[in-house]
């Protein structure tokens, strides 16, 4: 499991330093993961640079079964990778096979995706002027491609960086986040063994200044970024004239409607989106709101499936709810719990804490929420708050009284207020009768406000990483 060296090109060079990867539940190294310095980030620029003019000329079927391969690989290694995740980021093993498949997927949708049309014919004669002159365009990509990734799903968003890139042939540098690096690594070594160029995928594990090296070189054409909003925003002012996509996160909220045919399944759905990985899922459900007739019994039933939970073993967990990511995690959640309570939050339910084993905890927001991080912030834990509201107007507003913007759900059985919560809400995506932690890998993905800027999913993401090249012929 544990890696001394970095794939640079086709060349195992030996990384200058080292960095031991923890296992958040036992709190002690596993591993080492290989640490580049600046010497070896030039050479993956360089690397990246060189291979562009073979990545864009690549035909659409080599491209369509060098994504096919890696799915194929990320298959046949499920179990291999699914414990790596485990380990690394405390990702509950069930949880982290899911992840594996829907890499799988991510790479499949990106060999469809490569044998699209890629452009159309434009009507240009439409104008004297221009009744001789035919117009049609294809899209062609930017350029090498920067990209960051976060620790909670080390494989797929990566992969959301890759694949899209892989199928619209432009090389990726990626850095990965210092507690994830090996997935990532074992990532290249399946993308290079798919039988991708050269350079077509390069990990560099390293520093926050080596990092903003590589966002300042005017080499790479894009960044994108996946990460917190403050460091997101703090790497764009870096990035010169790079096209930047930012996929930001959230304090995803959920509208439970007096009409909701099923309340009991809301309630399942929205303890699995607000608690699965100890709910650091940027899309995870962090606010809900409660039509006064369904409150009281809505908040049993949520309480009821919260206090079930307790932190598992990632690696042997039947479960859902592993570790938060390390201490210091969970004191700042214990933190902004406690803030609340002192400005007249109810806690409805809180479970144990042991170091970075959180158990779950469920508040009623107090009247007032202004300034409440656990509300206004992005709480990236096993806690939700539930709030009662009178009108629907009421609960759109206080949806959208947040500086995030990314995804947000509603239960109901009305297609009016399905259209007034689409018409309404400032969000990415709504998602009806579900949680706000949907998502396919095919859809667009991404979000208003402080959410970011910019869409993932693959198709979608292909079109962040190209430009539309125009033909302009004149006839006789």
């Amino acid at each position: 499991m544990s890696s001394t060296h970095l794939l640079l090109g086709d060349a195992r060079v030996t990384a200058p330093m080292e960095r031991d990867v923890r296992d958040p539940w036992t709190r002690e190294a596993f591993a080492v993961a290989p640490w580049a310095d600046a010497s070896h980030a030039e050479r993956a620029i360089t690397t990246a640079s060189a291979a562009f003019p073979r990545t864009k000329g690549l035909s659409a079927y080599v491209r369509r079964d060098v994504c096919l391969e890696v799915a194929r690989l990320l298959r046949e290694r499920r179990e291999a990778l699914a414990t790596t995740i485990a380990r690394e980021v405390g990702k509950p093993i069930g949880l982290a096979r899911i992840e594996v498949e829907r890499a799988a997927g991510t790479f499949a949708i990106a060999a469809d995706v490569a044998t699209r049309p890629v452009g159309e014919v434009v009507p240009i004669d439409l104008g004297v002027a221009h009744a001789r002159h035919a117009g049609s365009y294809v899209r062609v990509p930017k350029g090498p491609v920067l990209a960051f990734s976060p620790f909670n799903f080390p494989l797929n968003l990566v992969a959301h960086k890759v694949a899209p890139a892989l199928a619209c042939g432009a090389p990726v540098v990626l850095k990965p986040a210092p507690k994830a690096p090996l997935t990532a690594l074992a990532l290249a070594e399946i993308v290079r063994e798919a039988g991708a160029p050269e350079g077509a995928f390069t990990v560099v594990p390293c520093d926050d200044a080596v990092a903003e090296r590589l966002v300042r070189d005017e080499r790479f054409a894009v960044l994108s970024f996946t990460g917190s909003a403050k460091v997101g925003y703090m790497l764009k002012a870096l990035a010169g004239k790079k096209h930047v996509v930012l996929e930001l996160g959230g304090n995803a909220a959920a509208i439970v409607h007096d009409d909701v045919h099923d309340a009991s399944f809301a309630a399942d759905a929205l303890t699995t989106s607000a608690f699965a990985y100890a709910g650091q899922v940027c899309i995870s459900t962090q606010r809900v709101y409660v039509h006064h007739a369904r409150y009281e019994a809505f908040v049993a039933e949520l309480v009821t499936r919260a206090a079930k939970l307790t932190p598992e073993e990632p690696v042997s967990a039947a479960g859902i709810l592993g570790p938060v990511v390390d201490e210091g995690a969970a004191s700042r959640l214990t933190t902004w719990v406690g803030e609340a309570e002192a400005r007249g939050a109810v806690v409805l339910h809180r479970g144990a804490r042991d170091e970075n084993r959180m158990g779950t905890v469920v508040l009623r927001e107090p009247e007032d929420t202004r300034g409440l991080r656990v509300v206004e912030e992005e709480a990236f834990g096993p806690v939700v708050t539930v709030s009662p509201y009178a009108t629907l107007d009421e609960a759109f507003a206080k949806v959208n009284a947040s500086r995030y913007g990314l995804q947000a759900a509603i239960f109901t059985d009305s297609t009016r207020v399905i259209d007034a919560a689409y018409a309404t809400l400032d969000v990415g995506g709504l998602v009806v009768n579900d949680s706000p932690s949907f998502r396919s890998d095919a859809m667009p993905y991404g979000g208003t406000k402080d959410s970011g800027l910019g869409r993932e999913g693959v198709a979608f993401a292909v079109n962040e990483y190209t430009s539309p090249k125009v033909k302009v012929v004149r006839a006789g």
